[in-house]
């Protein structure tokens, strides 16, 4: 299988590199975490620390070094060279306000667009001991074993999971909740990214968050889609673009997106 891309680029090379870097930056987290560390608030009212910071600095500094000719976006930092073919989006600490109260599941998060097209996903849990990493075409691995969604078909038989139920309240999308909520066997608010790699690896079958930006998303397409499930936004767009997004597996997608939309589950 050919999985260069018009930039000469292999990916299974770059999904090492990004794996690589996310590790080094999870080290850079781990110093800080279950320590007494200062919170600021950001202008959009989410939490930051000088873990954030310092760790996407890393992963900045080392991609400008090894790729000088790629595209850099993060969440902390802003982006440079706007337009570049390869463009790498990062989030060094997904799940912040777990990560200061020191709660374990946070994770550096890394993808790369080869002209616009997600290809390649790493989600490091650097307190958990766990990384899911996926190059377009080659597969997912979780901490360096292939990878896969549940088989499950049934709601009714199906763990289901959100960041935090109270990203619904007054939302669009509550009523649509609560019947996927209603419909599955049980749900569990573990969020953030932790909730996406626990769909790509079989451990539970729906991850929903209403809200969602660019950088928390940027590996979460590749990787569930290479565990051979499906990420979308809610409306079924398979885009880190939405604003939102929706992990689960084939056979109960459909199914999710149509309860999330405010419709009736057809399959109990």
């Amino acid at each position: 299988m050919n999985t260069s891309r018009p930039t000469g680029i292999e990916l299974g090379d770059l999904a090492r590199t990004a794996e690589e870097l996310a590790r080094a930056a999870g080290e850079i987290a781990l110093r800080y975490f279950g320590t007494r560390i200062e919170v600021e608030t950001k202008a959009d009212d989410t939490p930051v620390t000088v873990a954030d910071r310092e760790a996407e600095s890393l992963l900045r500094a080392e991609i400008r070094r090894r790729f000088p000719d790629h595209g850099i976006v993060g969440e902390e930092h802003g982006e440079v060279q706007p337009g570049a073919p390869v463009r790498w989006i990062l989030d060094p600490i997904d799940g912040t306000k777990s990560f200061v109260h020191g709660v374990p599941l946070w994770g550096v998060l890394i993808g790369i667009e080869v002209e616009g097209e997600p290809v390649v996903g790493v989600v490091h849990l650097p307190a958990l001991g766990e990384t899911v990493t996926a190059a377009k075409g080659l597969g997912a691995r979780w901490n360096g074993e292939s990878c896969s969604v549940s088989s499950e078909n049934r709601l009714d038989r199906s763990l289901v999971l959100t960041t935090d139920e109270a990203a619904f309240h007054g939302h669009s999308g509550e009523a649509g909740w609560r019947a996927l909520a209603a419909a599955a066997r049980m749900t569990r608010s573990w969020g953030d990214c932790y909730g996406h790699v626990l769909v790509a690896t079989g451990r539970a079958q729906v991850m929903v968050d209403p809200l969602l930006a660019s950088w928390d998303a940027a590996p979460l397409l590749t990787i569930v889609t290479e565990a051979g499930g499906c990420f979308t936004d809610v409306s079924g767009d398979p885009t880190i673009h939405g604003g939102s997004g929706v992990s689960s597996n084939p056979a109960l997608h459909p199914r999710v997106l149509k309860l999330l939309a405010g419709g009736a589950d057809p399959v109990r």
